[in-house]
Parts: structure tokens; sequence; C-alpha cells
């Protein structure tokens, strides 16, 4: 447990990868925000990643778990052992401005409504471009398909300044947020069934549905090694992808919205194992069949997230659907060939 607690919890998940971590803490040592302390979850690790962070970084706190819990428990096992009345889940594969902090403990200090704040996340490797995994903030269709500021699908864009609005959005990467623990002990963490990926999203809905926003703060910057530590094509990751995105779907929209929901999404479940298939990507193919079938040993987390979504539901759902992009953005890529964000959505919304 801290023994002083600082404003801020910077929370580290990490499970390998010595020179990354050192290169993501050595970053977080210029930040100009001074009321933080950083806490690294050791998952598993088999480098010299522990002993590292010891000799260089003697400020930086390590909680230890002899196994990869995931991404999830991970993160839940370091917001349990701290007490701040923020934290930060932020990826050991990022690289942050100095300036990073400031914005985001401002914009929550000013908002107690705000539940999730997300910064701008760039691209490490080509930093005139948004990231893969967060952009300028998430968003979501009806469907269950995220896609972000930035990034439509594969099509990445080039940051020219075309989203550097403070806005509300849906979702806000795991890759780097700050989570109010009042709202956190309202709602839940993550859940640790996901393993990984979607469980940033799933919470970001259930904080919706008690009343909280999402907001992303285009002014902070953090940089992002998208695929650092598990490559962006790994087919574990692909069946992760679909699989929690549908379980995703099925626990927070109502019963009423699934009826028409699921079936279409099951039908563009369907185009992606054919398309994939002509197009010569067996493992795509394989890896939509997984997810579909791993949703079927699932069934007890849609039940406990739909469980938990009735304890604390606290607006309409036409508030959250308001909120979705109100189409496919799968539609709108493949077939209308839409690859600019902007071009969804309006920049102002």
């Amino acid at each position: 447990m801290e023994q002083t607690m600082a404003k801020v919890t910077v929370i580290i998940p990490h499970s390998g990868g010595e020179e990354i971590l050192r290169h993501c803490l050595r970053s977080l040592q210029k930040t100009q925000y001074l009321n933080y302390k950083i806490l690294v979850v050791d998952n598993g690790s088999r480098d010299g990643s522990r002993r590292m962070i010891r000799l260089e970084f003697p400020e930086v706190r390590i909680v230890e778990s002899q196994t990869n819990l995931g991404f999830a428990a991970g993160c839940n096992l370091g917001i349990r052992d701290t007490r701040s009345p923020y934290v930060v889940l932020l990826n050991n594969d990022t690289e942050v401005t100095s300036g990073w902090l400031d914005p985001l403990v401002e914009a929550a200090d000013t908002d107690a409504t705000i539940g999730a704040i997300q910064p701008k996340i760039l691209s490490y490797q080509d930093r005139q471009r948004f990231d893969y995994g967060g952009g300028a903030g998430g968003e979501i269709d009806l469907f269950g398909y995220p896609f972000a500021w930035g990034r439509l699908f594969d099509h990445i864009e080039v940051d020219t300044g075309q989203y550097d609005q403070q806005r509300q959005v849906f979702w806000a990467s795991g890759a780097a947020t700050l989570l109010r623990r009042s709202a956190l002990d309202r709602v839940g963490l993550l859940d640790e069934t996901f393993f990984a990926h979607m469980e940033e999203i799933d919470l970001n809905w259930r904080l919706q549905w008690a009343g909280y926003r999402v907001v992303a703060i285009p002014n902070a910057v953090v940089f992002h090694q998208t695929g650092a530590t598990l490559g962006q094509h790994q087919f574990r990751k692909m069946v992760l992808n679909h699989r929690n995105s549908l379980v995703m779907m099925l626990r927070n929209h109502t019963t009423c919205t699934l009826l028409w929901i699921f079936p279409l999404r099951l039908l563009l479940e369907m185009i992606t194992m054919i398309a994939s298939l002509f197009r010569g990507q067996a493992k795509r193919t394989v890896a939509v069949l997984g997810g579909l079938i791993g949703v079927c040993f699932m069934w007890k987390t849609v039940i406990r997230g739909r469980r938990a979504i009735e304890s604390v539901r606290s607006v309409h759902e036409e508030v959250l659907l308001h909120r979705m992009y109100r189409g496919s953005v799968a539609l709108a890529y493949f077939l209308r060939g839409i690859r600019r964000t902007g071009s969804l959505l309006p920049v102002s919304r």
C-alpha cells in the first residue's frame, strides 16, 4: 500500500521488455506535474525488469505477480494497491511528454462528472500520425465496432491538428487514460475475464451507464509503440478482439436493442469471415470463428456484466445510443470508402 498518498498514481502493467519499460520510466521523469507516484505491476516478467527498476528508478514501487494475469487483472491489482483520487493506466510501451499529466488532472478537478480522460495518443514510430489504439479519443458504432478519432480500421491519419479540441468521446484508450477512483468504486474495475483488449471500452460504457462522461484532451500528448508488447496482427490478439467486442456488446446493450442489433452483428461477422477467406487471410477467418466460439464460453461474464450495469444505471439507453455512430463503421469504411473520422462524424460534436 502507498506510504504517502499522491493525488495521482500512474499504474504500468508490465510482463516483459526491460528496455521498453526503461524508456517509459525515463520519459515519466520529465513530467512537469509533481503530485504523482509510479507503480509498476510486474505481470510475471522473466527478464531483468525488476532489478532494473530497483537500481535505476528507486522511486518506483513494484507490485509483483508470479504469473501473467493479463492487462485487466494486472491493472486491477495496481488499482487495488493504491488509494489516490486518480489513477492513470499507462502502457509500458509509451513515451509521455513533459506536460502530459497537468491537463488531465485539471479537467478531472474541474468537472466531477468526468469518469475517464484520454490524452491525444500519437504513434511512437511515426510521430506525425495518430496511434492505432487510441488516436484523439475512441468512438463506437451501434454494432460494437470501436474506432478512434484519427483511425478507422487500418487507416491511420496524419495529425494536422484537425481533432485538437476537447470533446466528449465514447471510450478512452487503456494505453493512456486517467480514471476517477470514486467512479471506479461505484461501477467496478476492469473485467478480468476479458484478459486483454476491449476491457477498457467495456469499463467506459459502464461508466456512462452510471452517468459519467468520457473526455479526450488533445493538448496532453503521449506516444505509443503500437504492438511493441503484443504484435498488431498476432493471432491471439485477433481472436480476443472479436470475442471481447461481442461480449462487450452483449453486456451493455439492453435486451430490446440486442434483439435487432445482435443478428446484424452476426451477419457482419459472417461477411468478415467470407471476405477474409477470399482475400487469402485465413488467420482472420479462423480468428473470427474462434471469437464466436469463445463467446459461448463467456455467458457468465455476460450475465455478470448486465447485472453490474443494472446496479449502477442512472441514464436512459437513448442517451448512450445518441453518443454512438448510428450506423456501421465497417460498411462506411469498406463499401463507402470513408477513411477519415471527420468524414464520418462531425468534428464539433
